[in-house]
């Protein structure tokens, strides 16, 4: 059985959305913190193999982007992953090796977990966070927090993510600012 793990950069006012998104002002609002030894945390986070769960909206910004990037330990595992895409429109998919989740999300996710496989990561694609929690999908989250407040853009938790409990397996503090927290997810929270 596959696992799960949410793997999202994040602002600590909750935004994941880049410049270029739906008119998000910032540029890119991650790249004056990075560092080595961050990316290294981030890549031993994403694991040597891994396959991807995306929205379509999140595979349709990454294709432009990680198919024509020079060769580097991240570009060159984002490649050769196989992309699941939540789609209505699979004919039009090109980025491979990819496959389309099929109509029903919850149920594509399902199946895809049941298989052998490596583990699967779920990155930038926050409309598809509050079903895989929802419904006991996920392993992990594992947040990389950049020391900034956006005030607008795309939240990964926006109202109407389920409410549910984690615990904290592991937190790694930067230089940079940034802390990549790791959490395990336990449970729905009862009322």
């Amino acid at each position: 059985m596959r696992g799960l793990k949410i793997i999202e950069h994040i602002s600590l006012d909750g935004v994941i959305q880049v410049s270029g998104e739906d008119g998000v002002p910032y540029g890119d609002w991650t790249a004056p913190y990075r560092t080595p030894a961050g990316r290294d945390a981030v890549m031993a986070a994403h694991g040597e193999s891994f396959d991807l769960l995306l929205g379509r909206r999140t595979y349709d910004s990454w294709s432009g982007y990680w198919p024509k990037a020079p060769s580097s330990p991240i570009a060159d595992r984002l490649n050769a992953a196989t992309k699941f895409i939540a789609t209505h429109r699979p004919e039009s998919l090109e980025w491979g090796p990819f496959e389309a989740l099929g109509p029903n999300l919850v149920e594509g996710v399902r199946r895809l977990r049941s298989q052998d496989g490596p583990g699967l990561i779920l990155s930038g694609s926050a409309t598809l966070t509050s079903p895989v929690l929802e419904h006991g999908l996920a392993d992990e989250v594992v947040l990389i927090v950049y020391p900034v407040l956006l005030g607008a853009g795309k939240r990964l938790f926006a109202e109407g993510t389920p409410p549910c409990s984690l615990a904290l397996l592991s937190t790694s503090a930067f230089p940079s600012g940034v802390v990549l927290n790791t959490y395990k997810v336990l449970e729905p929270l009862k009322p």
